[in-house]
Order: structure tokens, then sequence, then C-alpha cells
């Protein structure tokens, strides 16, 4: 009789400590922020005005990041359009971002990787018909890569692989209104 009563006091004192200790750190992990993407230009999943693509100036939309975790140490973003006639083309590749709260319009926020252009560069939305999406990815790494510039997004990837600590995205929509 006695060894039961151990036995109940020890499942007590255990599911004690479980409940002020590990399910606390549960809920704020739980209740952590989600970090965010936006931009002033434009609404997650609407159109892209045309200054940011081929029928206007072609430069990048300022972006706006929020609720970076605090375990990232830099960051990196993937333009890619799912919708190109030869599969997925990538648009921008830029590593090495600091954290910061925006990646301004026209600007080049870090080191810069291939696009699918053979270009350093952002490449401008520029659908050849119909209406593209295009996705404009951040992800949060626990390092800073320190690789050097123009490596492919493919070898991106594989570097960030195991370093990634937070991820947001963009949609943007584009459809070109003229026939050049």
């Amino acid at each position: 009789m006695v060894r039961v009563d151990r036995y109940w006091i020890a499942l007590a004192w255990f599911i004690f400590c479980v409940m002020v200790f590990l399910v606390p750190k549960l809920l704020k992990a739980q209740e952590a922020s989600v970090m965010k993407l936006t931009s002033p230009e434009f609404e997650n999943n609407n159109f892209i005005p045309e200054k940011f693509t081929c029928e206007g100036e072609g430069v990048n939309p300022q972006l706006d990041i929020v609720d970076i975790p605090s375990a990232a140490k830099s960051l990196a973003l993937i333009v890619d359009d799912p919708d190109a006639v030869s599969g997925t083309f990538i648009h921008w590749v830029v590593f090495d971002i600091p954290l910061v709260a925006h990646v301004d319009e026209n600007s080049i926020p870090g080191k810069l990787g291939f696009n699918d252009g053979a270009s350093l560069n952002y490449t401008r939305p520029c659908p050849p018909s119909g209406t593209h999406r295009y996705f404009f990815k951040l992800y949060a790494l626990n390092i800073e890569l320190n690789l050097e510039e123009g490596i492919s997004c493919k070898n991106l990837l594989a570097a960030m692989e195991g370093h990634i600590v937070g991820y947001a995205e963009l949609i943007g929509l584009y459809k070109k209104r003229s026939k050049s």
C-alpha cells in the first residue's frame, strides 16, 4: 500500500512539473509571432503595379518585414514565377540581407545570386500571356551565409538547408496590358 501511495505521489509530482515548467514554454512557442512580408505597393494575391514590371520602370517594389525571429542572423529573398511556360522562373535571388524592417524600392538589399535570366539583378515581371503569380519568398536564417555573389538559386537553397528559422511569403499577380 505504501508503494502505491509513493507511485501516485511521484506521478502527481511529475504532472505538476510538466504543467508548471513545460506547458508554459510550449504555449509561448505556439504564441510566437510568425514573420510577415507585405508591400505598400500591392496586397497579397493582388496585382503588382505596372511600375514594377516590364511595362513600367521595372524596379523591385518596397517590401516590409515584421516579426523576424529572434534567432535570425540574416535574411534571404527569392522571387519566382511558377506559371512560366518552361517551368518556375527565378526572378531575383538575394541573400545575406541584414535584419531590416524594409527592402527599399529599387534597391540591392544584400548579396545577389543569378536569376534564370542569367542576371544578378531583379528581373521584372513580364509574362508572355495570361496572368502569372510572382512569389516573394523571404527566409530568416540563423547564420550569415558568407557565400560569393553569383550563386545559383539551387545552391543557395542547399546552403540554407538546416538554417531556416522563419519564412514569409507575398504573392503578386501580373498580366501584360500591351502586346509588345
